[in-house]
């Protein structure tokens, strides 16, 4: 195949397509567990994160909430995906085996924000929140109703694989995706006087994007590495259940989502989709949370 203009176009309408396949097919779960935050600055402050907003009698004047000092702030960071293409498959016509590379380029785009995303949750025993303290923590500071800081857990520890509760229904889910730059667009270095043309016969076809993750608001998220049993699973419901904030405020939380590697679906199907235990008594847990089963807490 001749080399020009129109065939090195036409090979980018091939690549692009597949890539968009690929894109379009990929099936993502991190939106069920965090939320995207649009970024347009190279560090985003969440400092915002201790203060939520609410509601008291209206005496006298107005009581501002304002922002916590937390200095909670993420940084986004660089990605690329690269993929060369050897002049010598254009000049034979053999394009045809990059197709299938192209359309997993398009799968990852879509999928690499679960790599991090579920990465950070996993991390959560030993990496800090906006307070200071592990996301998944026994001594979170909070304010009881006198104003006294007293320490209140998210955890029950273990050794175990780990699982997670947790109530997704707010506007800010338990952890952030960052989005500064799209992983979308496909661009390319075809040119025959591009360096990497001229030195190594190579046609480039690459992908960036820029973003970071982080965490939310520890009180919707409950992390386990104790046995996942009804009895522990009991335990996550009625701590998230009572969670306050400052100031003895209840926060209203209904955890309905059970987070589980493959390896703890079926313990975590046990609880929550069987109408009777074992014993063929009624299941109290039955249909109290929906189970997602992440192949990326592996």
């Amino acid at each position: 195949m001749e080399i020009n203009s129109v065939t090195l176009r036409s090979a980018n309408v091939g690549f692009n397509a597949a890539f968009t396949r690929g894109l379009g097919t990929a099936a993502a779960l991190y939106t069920s567990v965090a939320t995207v935050v649009p970024s347009t600055t190279k560090t985003q402050e969440y400092g915002w994160l201790g203060k939520a907003p609410r509601f008291r009698e209206w005496l006298g004047d107005r009581v501002v909430n304002a922002m916590a000092k937390h200095g909670y702030s993420l940084t986004n960071q660089s990605f690329e995906n690269t993929i060369g293409v050897d002049r010598d498959d254009f000049e034979d016509d053999n394009l045809g085996v990059y197709t299938p590379l192209f359309e997993e380029m398009g799968s990852a785009a879509r999928t690499f924000p679960d790599e991090l995303v579920w990465a950070l949750l996993k991390a959560g025993f030993a990496t800090k929140c906006y307070d200071g303290q592990y996301f998944f923590d026994t001594d979170h500071p909070v304010l009881d109703e006198d104003g006294d800081t007293i320490s209140v857990a998210n955890t029950d520890g273990g050794s175990g694989t780990p699982w997670f509760l947790m109530d997704v229904s707010r506007p800010l889910k338990p952890l952030i995706f960052q989005e500064r730059k799209k992983f979308d667009k496909l661009v390319r270095m075809d040119k025959e006087d591009d360096a990497n043309v001229f030195m190594r016969k190579e046609f480039l076809y690459g992908l960036d994007g820029r973003c970071q993750v982080g965490f939310g608001f520890w009180q919707q998220a409950w992390g386990s590495k104790q046995t996942l049993d009804a009895t522990h699973y009991a335990t996550a419901r009625a701590a998230i259940g009572g969670m306050k904030g400052d100031y003895g405020r209840p926060l209203g939380l209904n955890p309905r989502l059970l987070v589980v590697p493959p390896s703890l679906e079926g313990a975590a199907r046990k609880i929550v989709g069987n109408q009777l235990t074992t014993g063929g008594e009624t299941n109290e847990w039955y249909g109290t949370a929906e189970v997602l089963v992440v192949p990326w807490l592996a």
